[in-house]
């Protein structure tokens, strides 16, 4: 069994046991469980069903594994011949869940 979710304006492939890294979810500490009810799509064996825009009645539970910050993406501008350069960093906020049920 899987479901494609929708959260941070992304879409995800998730089943039971799995752990994956999403936008930041605020108001959820480490330990915390969280329900996911933007399902897209839900698959259990043969039988699928796809949501208009999202399936009634399902839902993803997940719980919080930690609250972080993901790895750097560097941006270096550069112009020739005129001597500019300037380098930014930047770190997104992230959360890591493992998905511990799909409800149908």
């Amino acid at each position: 069994m899987y479901a494609i979710i929708k959260t941070g304006g992304k879409q995800y492939k998730v089943e039971e046991g799995i752990s994956l890294v999403v936008e930041k979810i605020d108001k959820a500490e480490a330990g915390q469980e969280v329900v996911l009810n933007e399902v897209l799509l839900l698959v259990d064996g043969e039988k699928v069903t796809i949501g208009k825009p999202v399936v009634d009645g399902a839902s993803v539970v997940a719980k919080v594994i930690a609250q972080k910050r993901a790895p750097k993406v560097l941006v270096f501008k550069r112009k020739p011949k005129k001597g500019y350069k300037k380098m930014h960093g930047h770190r997104q906020y992230v959360t890591e869940l493992g998905i511990t049920k799909i409800n149908a």
